[in-house]
């Protein structure tokens, strides 16, 4: 038999005519005219090379062809069904896997600690898997699937994926309590700023970071001391030392409160840093995925 000349319509009026063994009712329980089951009976027949349907004395009775695949018949025309109407569940508590998300280290100072605590509580079979990335990988691996969310200050989203806004941070200066910008009577500018040597945090180990970009629009430029590509060695250097270092204020309230560092807002209007939440438009409607992005914006609302 030639599959080809199949299609799930035809199959669906097998199955009527194999449950009714009368034309006329398997119309009506499909909703279509006593001529076209019987046409469609027609094609079945020769595509089968069987009857299917004889008559007997009380009416139609089935082949032994027919008896042979109603059953299996009706199972799969329920298996497709099944597939393409029931949206597939998921129940966090039962869930097992791993999420997978970049960031930028800075967002992972603030975000991760209180998104792992939800994930414990609601889905403690769950895990996470975080890669530290750039802007352009983070997109990069959402379109190669080796990623579900990217979060991040994204220059410009391609259309292909969904974005939405979490979060407007300002930047701040972080500094060592006892630090001379602090000083009475010492005046707290960008000038002052600008003239200690500065710590800078870049994933891409560059020289520069966002900062450095908001600078230019003022011709501005600072002197990047020490280059580091994550956060972990940052409390402890700007402790020993003069330096300064520029980051958006969550991360900055996390040093604060375990390092007793200081943090003061940038003193030059260079807008907000947008931290935005990206998937694959594919997962829009993903239950877990939704359920992820969820969890995610509750954590940016705390902060």
């Amino acid at each position: 038999m030639n599959l080809s000349n199949v299609d799930f319509n035809l199959l669906k009026v097998l199955d009527a005519l194999l449950a009714e063994r009368n034309v006329t009712r398997a119309g009506k329980r499909l909703g279509r005219s006593q001529p076209a089951v019987s046409n469609a009976l027609h094609r079945l027949r020769a595509l089968l090379g069987d009857d299917l349907l004889v008559r007997g004395p009380d009416g139609f009775k089935l082949t032994p062809r027919a008896e042979a695949i109603r059953e299996p018949l009706r199972e799969a025309i329920a298996l497709v069904e099944g597939c393409l109407t029931e949206e597939p569940q998921f129940d966090p508590a039962r869930a097992n896997g791993f999420f997978r998300l970049t960031t930028p280290d800075r967002l992972s100072l603030a975000v991760l600690p209180p998104l792992y605590a939800r994930l414990q509580k609601l889905a403690p079979k769950m895990a996470l898997q975080v890669l530290t990335t750039e802007r352009k990988q983070a997109l990069d691996m959402l379109d190669d699937d080796q990623s579900d969310l990217a979060l991040g200050w994204f220059d410009d989203v391609p259309a292909h994926l969904n974005a939405e806004l979490l979060m407007e941070d300002q930047l701040h200066c972080l500094f060592r309590r006892d630090h001379p910008l602090l000083k009475r009577g010492v005046k707290f500018d960008i000038a002052s700023v600008l003239s200690y040597p500065h710590l800078v945090v870049s994933a891409t180990g560059q020289r520069r970071a966002i900062f450095d970009e908001l600078l230019l629009r003022y011709g501005l430029h600072r002197h990047a001391a020490v280059t580091v590509t994550n956060f972990t060695a940052v409390p402890h250097l700007l402790l020993r030392s003069d330096m300064i270092g520029v980051f958006t204020k969550p991360a900055c309230d996390v040093f604060e409160k375990s390092f007793r560092l200081a943090k003061r807002p940038v003193p030059i209007d260079v807008g907000n840093i947008a931290t935005n939440m990206v998937w694959q438009t594919r997962n829009d409607k993903d239950q877990k995925h939704a359920w992820l992005r969820k969890q995610i914006k509750a954590v940016y609302q705390a902060l």
